[in-house]
């Protein structure tokens, strides 16, 4: 299927100091350009379609058979099938648990990967396919926002990569001390840039230099999820859990903690692809900007962000919004300024969003302790609050899926405060102690930091 990739802006004509990028794509273009020249975010055309027959027969088969129908899906005009399955090989060689809980609720645990953060399904994998994809000679320069996981995700799956550059932003309050210690010390082509500010000046810097003209030269590109290519990795583990679980056409219902919505994204296709999702629920913490907009047909984005400790969820205007948006007919940009307000009825009979306070974070966590010995950290806890709180609202008897988003050792602190004891560190975080390095520290301006950027950005190799 040729598949083309088109800008969320493209019918932006009549906004002032904005030319629509009209064209569509590939894939490849997509992925090295990260988003579009008028600051729009890609998106496929058409969505490739799964036939049932093929899910189906990925049960009691490994993940990488999934990633494979997934990705081949998308990709099959543009990667030949054994470089593909390759990757897929290579990027996948961890656990991918289903943990069931009750009756018909289960976790999706996606926290087994090297950086213990969802984030590793999706990095890996991009990783691995800027390196096919880049010409011979060129440097590719890669900026990252992160409000906790992305980054450590990003910048371990790109270390050592050759002709690739990484730089991570990260708020310099609001990550954790873990999470700290995995950015600033994975070294190598990797610089972790500690801001003084929320996750919301790191991500708009990085759209900033993406638009700037005077650093094109440089193969700026995005490992955040405004790059397709975050969010394709994404579909797959949706396809292989109904897989594992379901019954062959049943509905299922799929929630999704949620802060920049790439996550959910990956659900949203999945269920256009051929899934049976009957529901797609999208807690947030204290940043409760969209469950607003479901409820009043008003999107306010938050600035600055809210702090919580779910702290990867800090988001207030969260990017893949716009594609959401695109999807229901309606289009808002990076500012978060709505020029069309989306199928708001065909988006609530799907899509269902509360949100979920500290205080309501830190008692899931210790109740789902107590009731089942099931350890959450505060991500999979906002999680597990929105599946009760629909559960209580419904009583739907559906298959339901709630995701683990990152092993909750990276939250020693908070779960030992709460359980009375730290979990166990995985493997992929037991070497972390004994790991140097530190950030460079910048303010929140994009003077300084485009001036850092021509100081230490490489254009050949």
């Amino acid at each position: 299927m040729n598949i083309r990739y088109y800008s969320t802006n493209r019918n932006l004509d009549s906004v002032a100091d904005l030319v629509p990028f009209k064209g569509t794509v590939t894939f490849k273009e997509a992925l090295l350009q990260g988003q579009a020249p008028d600051e729009g975010l890609f998106m496929p055309f058409p969505v490739p379609a799964l036939a049932m027959d093929d899910i189906m027969a990925l049960k009691g088969l490994p993940y990488t058979a999934a990633a494979e129908l997934v990705a081949g899906a998308f990709l099959d005009e543009e990667i030949h099938t054994d470089i593909l399955k390759g990757i897929i090989a290579e990027a996948y060689n961890f656990p991918v648990p289903i943990e069931r809980v009750k009756d018909r609720l289960y976790i999706l645990r996606l926290d087994q990967g090297p950086t213990a953060s969802f984030k590793d399904f999706a990095a890996r994998i991009m990783a691995r396919l800027m390196s096919h994809f880049r010409r011979p000679g060129e440097r590719l320069n890669v900026l990252v926002a992160t409000s906790g996981d992305t980054g450590s995700a990003v910048g371990e799956a790109f270390k050592g990569v050759a002709g690739i550059d990484v730089h991570i932003l990260y708020p310099r309050e609001e990550v954790s001390d873990m999470q700290k210690k995995q950015l600033d010390t994975i070294g190598d082509n990797v610089r972790a840039i500690s801001i003084e500010g929320k996750f919301d000046d790191c991500q708009n810097l990085v759209k900033q230099a993406f638009s700037d003209p005077a650093l094109a030269k440089y193969n700026l590109t995005s490992a955040n999820s405004i790059n397709f290519g975050r969010i394709l990795p994404q579909i797959v583990y949706y396809v292989y859990c109904y897989a594992q679980l379901a019954v062959r056409g049943e509905e299922i219902v799929y929630c999704v903690p949620s802060g920049n919505f790439g996550d959910a994204l990956g659900c949203e296709f999945a269920g256009r692809m051929g899934l049976p999702v009957k529901k797609l629920l999208m807690p947030t913490n204290a940043n409760d900007e969209f469950p607003r907009f479901l409820k009043t047909g008003v999107y306010e984005k938050i600035s600055p962000s809210r702090a919580s400790i779910s702290n990867a969820m800090n988001v207030g205007n969260p990017s893949n919004l716009a594609r959401f948006f695109d999807l229901y007919g309606g289009t808002v940009d990076r500012t978060g300024k709505v020029h069309k307000i989306p199928d708001l009825d065909e988006m609530k009979r799907r899509i269902e969003s509360v949100s979920v306070s500290d205080q309501q974070t830190r008692e899931t966590i210790k109740k789902v302790y107590r009731d089942f010995h099931v350890i959450l950290e505060p991500h999979g806890a906002v999680g597990w609050y929105g599946l009760e709180s629909y559960l209580d609202r419904s009583a739907d008897p559906a298959l339901c899926v709630c995701l683990e988003t990152a092993h909750p050792a990276k939250f020693p602190g908070e779960l030992n405060d709460l359980l009375g004891f730290a979990p166990a560190l995985p493997n992929s975080m037991k070497e972390l102690a004994k790991r140097t390095g530190e950030p460079f520290f910048l303010s929140s301006g994009y003077p300084e930091f485009k001036r850092f950027l021509e100081r230490h950005l490489m254009i050949n190799e």
